[in-house]
């Protein structure tokens, strides 16, 4: 399998002070790689996640703070990279039915200004980050990258434009671009509009009834390791280029059962109770999500350490182990609905 040798070139990520790009800055670091980190401008100049991060990875980090949405600052990020890893997006599927013009600004224009300065640029590899959502309720599985994409949100909506944004510079312009298309991320650090914190954060706080959302909708859960080797192993992939590439466990679990996976991982007698805001209209909630990671397999070699009921089990209890220890407990509002 030829390849590009990241070790020789200067990588930026966007989304850098999010969850999974705060993980994939940690692990870069680790592999001894030069990272750039583009972060959201705020007045507060906090650099999200990666305040967290240990004084070593900060020390060893360029830090840019900036706007996705503002093609000026991305291009002047964007200068003298090789390779840009492009998470920054809004993620919230609620928020989605409630603000959809920033969706649309942050995910499709956001990725247009990170192709249009690739392109002009010259940039080597740009990783687009997409999201199982696109599938919307699988037609057959395991899903590949085949798959009918449907757009049951707003959110997934501006995920299939992103997607196809980025796919368009590379058969109009030969834009190196691979799309990386995760299934449900999960690990330490995740906002608990997810699923798997807001189990978790309730429990921790103490709570004995614990409210979700529909329980029967199966998801392909993948733990945070798995993702961001994930990242690297499709940037340094020559065949992934002009590709879309699923990173999915190949396992499904309904969140009924990953609910009382959680609650035996903490060991904690829990009730759990439907809470009506929590539903989402029900055309637009993805029944099923199971997906095949054949062509990651195929094209670099990937396949997940926390797949499976065993890994997920592993995955489960690393997560459950973070979010208990009290200091990172109390970053969270865990008796409050988070959109």
């Amino acid at each position: 399998m030829t390849g590009m040798d990241l070790s020789k070139k200067k990588i930026l990520v966007t989304g850098a002070d999010g969850f999974i790009g705060s993980h994939l800055v940690e692990h870069l670091v680790a592999q001894g790689f030069d990272v750039r980190a583009f972060v959201l401008y705020n007045s507060f100049n906090t650099w999200g996640w990666l305040d967290h991060a240990s004084p070593e990875v900060r020390r060893s980090i360029e830090v840019i703070a900036g706007d996705i949405r503002d093609p000026y600052g991305v291009k002047a990020a964007m200068r003298g990279c090789d390779v840009v890893l492009h998470l920054a997006a809004l993620i919230a599927i609620p928020y989605s039915y409630h603000s959809p013009d920033t969706y649309v600004d942050t995910n499709v224009k956001g990725t247009l200004n990170i192709v249009q300065a690739a392109r002009e640029l010259g940039i080597e590899r740009v990783v687009h980050t997409s999201t199982s959502e696109v599938y919307g309720t699988a037609l057959f599985v395991p899903i590949t990258e085949d798959h009918p994409l449907q757009g049951q949100s707003p959110y997934s909506a501006s995920k299939i434009g992103a997607d196809q944004i980025a796919l368009s510079f590379f058969s109009s312009f030969e834009t190196p671009v691979t799309v990386i298309r995760p299934f449900n991320t999960y690990g330490p650090r995740q906002s608990a509009r997810a699923v798997i914190p807001t189990i978790i954060t309730q429990i921790a706080s103490g709570m004995r009834e614990i409210k979700l959302g529909a329980t029967h909708p199966t998801r392909d859960f993948n733990f945070v390791k798995d993702t961001v080797r994930g990242f690297v192993s499709v940037a340094e992939s020559d065949a992934a280029v002009g590709q879309i590439v699923n990173v999915a466990s190949n396992f499904e679990i309904s969140i009924a059962d990953t609910a009382v996976l959680i609650a035996e991982a903490m060991s904690a007698d829990v009730e759990f109770v439907c809470d009506a805001e929590r539903l989402r209209p029900e055309a637009s909630e993805v029944e099923r999500l199971f997906g095949s990671y054949s062509k990651a397999l195929k094209l670099t070699g990937w396949q997940p350490e926390y797949g499976g009921g065993e890994g997920f089990r592993r995955g489960l209890s690393e997560t459950a182990e973070w979010f208990t220890n009290p200091a990172n407990l109390a970053m969270y509002k865990a008796g409050q609905y988070n959109i």
